[in-house]
This record gives C-alpha cells, structure tokens and sequence, in this order.
C-alpha cells in the first residue's frame, strides 16, 4: 500500500511517521508527478492558505481534485479537512470542492486557543480518542451523504463520506494509531 503525503507545509512528517508505524509505504508529495500510483492521499494539518497556494502553484489543485472523485481515499485533518470542504465560510482559501461539507476556520479560536478533549469515536471502539484541536475548524453544516464520526458537544468534527475521511483535530500528533488504521481500511476496502 502506498500512501502519498502532501508535504508542501504543515504536520506532513508526523503522518508520515504514524503511517510507517502502521507498516504502509508512506511518501512525501511535492510534485504532479508524484501522485502517480498511490492508494491513498493525506492533506495534513497546517495553514490552509498556503497549503491552497502552494497545491495551486505546483499544479496539484486539478489532479488531487480529480483523482478524489475517480475513487483515490484522502484524509484531510484540520487544515487538510478545510481543503476538502466544498464551501469554506468567510474566507478567500479555494477549497478543492470533493465533500459536502462546510467548514468555518479557525471556530475555536487563536493559537493560544488551543485544547485537547477526549472524543468518543464509534468506530474506532469504545476507548475515547484524544482529539488536539490547534486553530481548529468545525464543520457548520454537513450534506446527507456525509456519515459524522465525533462531535464536540453539538459540533460535528470528524466526518466521513465514502473514501474521504476528514478530522478537525490532528490525530497525527498523538500515539493513538487508530484514526489511521481506519483510513487504511477505507483505502484497502475493508470499511
């Protein structure tokens, strides 16, 4: 299995280093050309704005874009999970427009904002998991289509649909493995 990283800006290594833990070849993605023959894509945590600037840039918007509704499974968290949205609220960042969600950034506030919280997570099992929300969005309205995975007191912030799986907090920066083995059973078939 084959799972490419987008690793233009952002916690791209640390998904990089859970994903090889998990025995998965896992490779940085800067360029076009490097999106060839993956299984699956993550867009990680960062800042959205350049992450947009920097997919526009090197010509990846289109294909990333393409290859989302041909089938490819993408996990998008925090900043990831904005660039997947199909409407961001009040800001000028062009999303990639492949799951029906809207999104609003930066919801729980600053950087000195930031928190961590238990999340109950069904299909991860009955253990909470540690969502670590940093400048964190949340998602203020979600197609039918769209299965919500966590919320946060009323706020959905883990979502599924189909092959896409998005997160408002960044498993990447705990130990937990099992956010990550779920994308892996998306991409192999098996959810």
């Amino acid at each position: 299995m084959r799972i490419g990283v987008l690793a233009s800006q952002g916690a791209f290594a640390e998904h990089i280093a859970m994903l090889r833990q998990l025995e998965v070849e896992a490779l940085p993605i800067r360029l076009l050309q490097e999106l060839k023959g993956l299984d699956g894509l993550v867009i990680p945590g960062g800042e959205s704005t350049s992450i947009s600037k920097l997919m526009r840039d090197y010509d990846l918007m289109n294909e990333v874009r393409n290859l989302a509704r041909n089938g490819l499974p993408v996990l998008g968290t925090c900043a990831g999970m904005i660039l997947l949205a199909s409407e961001i609220a009040d800001s000028d960042v062009e999303p990639l427009r492949i799951m029906d969600i809207a999104v609003r950034r930066n919801a729980f506030g600053r950087q000195r904002d930031s928190f961590e919280a238990e999340l109950s997570i069904p299909v991860l099992g009955e253990k909470s998991f540690l969502g670590i929300f940093i400048r964190a969005p949340i998602i203020v309205r979600a197609n039918k289509e769209v299965e919500i995975l966590a919320k946060l007191g009323g706020t959905s912030v883990a979502v599924r649909q189909g092959k896409l799986l998005a997160s408002a907090f960044h498993p990447e920066l705990t130990d937990d493995l099992r956010f990550h083995q779920y994308f892996l059973d998306i991409v192999a078939g098996h959810r």
